[in-house]
């Protein structure tokens, strides 16, 4: 991260957040007050700005867009986005669109489907806190990654925060990335994408080796986020893991 100084980031979200999320360095949860402080939070942070458009405006407007034989929901994302985007340097609105985004998208209704019994309600409010703090990521349209945070590393900062075994954590990832694998909610992230600016893409393929997941602008070389994450992924997933708490099993 570069030498200059910045403001800490101060937000209100409408859940309280799970207290052990002050292991991980840069966060501090007070119910529900979150502060980041993003010189010690980000492993990089080089652009202070992140295209967002209103929940309340995506929900009216995208949540019910369906493609059509000439136009792909990609398209009309991509277009709606080009049109009713606007950039903001307060993250803490990020945070907010973020937390509904995740709302949206880990929702109990989903549960049934799943075919996991094993994952319940509070797996649910797992994955929504983590994705609040993933939609401060940020990737360019050049494909360079200019913002990330642990909360990149999903596994491993899902088990350092809930002290989820190493299978806990697998599973709670599968949920994590198995919407791309059900057209219902992969449409759903679509649309629900389009409020951060852009789409949640994941440099893991079908491998979950934690290859990073990011909302990401439509365009972007997806190769040179890919090689620069590689390139410096193993000391920053070091520094997640060594946040874990060990705990008697």
């Amino acid at each position: 991260m570069s030498t200059a100084i910045h403001d800490k980031i101060h937000v209100e979200l409408p859940e309280a957040f799970d207290p052990r999320w002050n292991r991980i360095p840069g966060i501090t949860v007070d119910g529900h007050r979150v502060t980041l402080d993003p010189e010690d939070y980000f492993f990089k942070f080089t652009n202070h700005t992140w295209l967002v458009i209103p929940w309340p405006q995506v929900q009216r407007d995208m949540l019910d867009a369906h493609e059509t034989p000439d136009t792909s929901l990609e398209q009309l994302a991509l277009d709606y986005i080009r049109v009713n985007a606007t950039p903001t340097s307060d993250a803490a609105t990020v945070l907010q669109i973020g937390w509904e985004v995740y709302r949206y998208v880990f929702r109990a209704e989903h549960l049934a489907d799943l075919g996991m019994p094993e994952i319940t309600e509070k797996h649910l409010t797992m994955l929504r806190q983590a994705g609040t703090f993933m939609a401060l990521n940020k990737v360019e349209l050049t494909g360079e990654i200019s913002n990330i945070g642990p909360a990149w590393f999903f596994n491993s900062i899902t088990r350092a925060v809930f002290d989820l075994t190493d299978a806990e954590g697998d599973l709670l990832d599968e949920v994590y990335h198995g919407g791309w694998f059900n057209e219902t909610r992969r449409l759903e992230l679509v649309r629900a994408h389009t409020a951060l600016g852009g789409r949640l893409v994941h440099g893991c393929q079908s491998v979950p080796n934690q290859t990073g997941g990011a909302v990401v602008p439509y365009g972007a070389p997806l190769e040179r986020f890919r090689s620069e994450l590689a390139a410096m992924k193993d000391s920053w997933i070091a520094a997640v893991e060594a946040c874990r708490v060990p705990t008697a099993r």
